[in-house]
């Protein structure tokens, strides 16, 4: 690790040099072991997110609550970040797609952010939770009937990955086709391998998925903030679908795996999925806890410079909230950082402040049910390489498993009775109800909202093993 000395109190350690990578196998192998040494700094501690790119870390519970809170000293907008907007930072920087701005609810402050928040917020509130788990289901049914007879399988490539792409298919309309490239683009902005071009693959395909429901709108995500009051441009449109893609596929795709991870190898739990028992919303606590799957982000801005929890930041500079760190934070109370953490949700993996995650909820009950239906086809589930050997893939924002590969009895594909609900077999991912927005703006609890389609059971998989994502089209007509 490229750690060094703590520089003089009240002096801007960057200035100094004395900075800890955030990127890099090193610090993805053991990020706790990195949190740790950085406390020797106090509750923020300077850090390089990229080659070139400085920014502050808070690891302090509370000096986390604080930055997210306090939207008179610190903004959201990177409009602000200094090294950038003065030629500091390379335009190809792999950092650059997950912090540049965007005019998006995540990057904007005040009456804006109000007005584009209360745009995703009200079209969230559509999604009939009960239609949303029917759908989870029957597509964690689709993926597992396709690796149940062979024995083994990558969870994540076969499952994880490929679960919340469905998922997200349904909920905004998209054609499967253009949720493969999308899921390309997201991926290689989150792990910053070729951020350029994945930033222009997803904006372009975004594009093309708002001319279609422009043409075709439908009981969609995509049709409700197009038909919202906010009357969202079709810039603003896209980059609120990047946002809720952004939280919807990578960290719930990490969720799903780290959640599984931790059921199949952590005796704590391991021991009651052997006994019968199914902890799926306590090993859900604990990944959320000790390794959320967005590790360290939360980028704000100080508006001026500012003396902070005994660091001078400059006005501009990055400052990232660990997640993470600030979860396992030692002067938190006992309970929150030893033993299973069952039922406390004080963590901060959802952010916490005006821009904390707004779909938290259908978040948890996608990966909560993802986990649930797996273990219940698969109950004799076992790791297939000793859990030391998992590798988790580089990066300052994400924990990510690159692989999970595992092992069981081989299972018969059950038989299915045909779906009355299912959507038709058009090639894309229509959905059926009413586009329009029906006032109030803000949905009550009493208003049913519009519900989810349901998808076509599809066939069993053939024996041959195909890339995760080329079936997609054929699973919409299923073959």
């Amino acid at each position: 690790m490229n750690h060094r000395s703590t520089p003089a109190p009240g002096r801007c350690p960057a200035a100094h040099g004395a900075v800890t990578a955030l990127h890099g196998p090193e610090f993805a192998a053991d990020p706790h072991a990195v949190y740790r040494r950085l406390r020797a700094h106090g509750p923020v501690a300077p850090v390089e997110l990229a080659p070139g790119v400085p920014a502050h870390l808070v690891t302090d519970y509370r000096a986390a609550l604080e930055v997210l809170r306090s939207t008179e000293a610190f903004g959201k907008d990177p409009r602000r970040w200094r090294d950038l907007a003065e030629g500091r930072i390379a335009p190809d920087n792999p950092v650059l797609p997950m912090m540049a701005y965007r005019p998006n609810c995540l990057f904007t402050d005040g009456e804006q952010h109000r007005r584009l928040r209360g745009a995703v917020d009200d079209s969230l509130e559509r999604i009939d939770p009960n239609a949303l788990r029917g759908y989870v289901e029957r597509s964690a049914d689709s993926l597992i009937d396709r690796f149940t007879t062979t024995g083994e399988a990558d969870l994540l490539g076969s499952y994880a990955k490929v679960l919340p792409l469905l998922v997200f298919n349904q909920l905004f309309g998209c054609p499967p086709e253009l949720g493969d490239r999308l899921v390309e683009g997201m991926t290689g902005i989150f792990d910053g391998v070729d951020a350029e071009r994945a930033n222009a693959l997803v904006y372009t395909t975004l594009t093309e998925l708002i001319g279609i429901k422009r043409q075709q709108p439908g009981a969609d995500m995509t049709s409700w903030l197009m038909a919202h009051p906010a009357r969202l441009t079709d810039e603003e449109m896209i980059h609120q679908i990047v946002v809720l893609m952004g939280a919807g596929t990578q960290p719930q795709q990490n969720l799903v795996a780290g959640a599984l991870r931790l059921l199949l190898c952590d005796d704590r739990f391991a021991g009651d999925l052997a006994g019968g028992s199914m902890p799926v919303d306590d090993a859900l606590d604990e990944v959320l806890w000790l390794d959320p799957p967005m590790a360290n982000y939360g980028v704000h801005y100080p508006l001026a410079d500012v003396d902070f929890a005994g660091v001078r930041l400059r006005a501009g500079d990055p400052v990232v909230v660990s997640f993470a760190a600030a979860n396992t934070d030692p002067s938190l109370r006992p309970e929150r950082h030893s033993g299973q953490r069952t039922g406390n949700r004080a963590h901060l993996a959802w952010s916490a402040g005006p821009h904390h995650c707004p779909a938290k909820s259908p978040a948890r009950l996608i990966a909560s049910v993802a986990v649930e239906r797996l273990l219940d086809r698969l109950p004799d589930l076992e790791l297939a390489v000793p859990a030391d050997r998992l590798v988790w893939r580089p990066g300052p924002f994400h924990r990510a498993l690159t692989a999970l590969p595992v092992r069981f009895p081989p299972q018969p594909v059950p038989a299915r009775r045909p779906d009355p609900a299912a959507a038709p077999a058009t090639g894309t991912a229509e959905t059926s109800g009413d586009s329009r927005w029906n006032p109030p703006s803000r949905p009550s609890g009493s208003t049913p909202p519009d519900g989810t389609s349901t998808a076509r059971p599809p066939a069993s998989a053939p024996a041959a093993r195909r890339p995760p994502w080329n079936f997609l089209v054929a699973w919409w007509h299923g073959r």
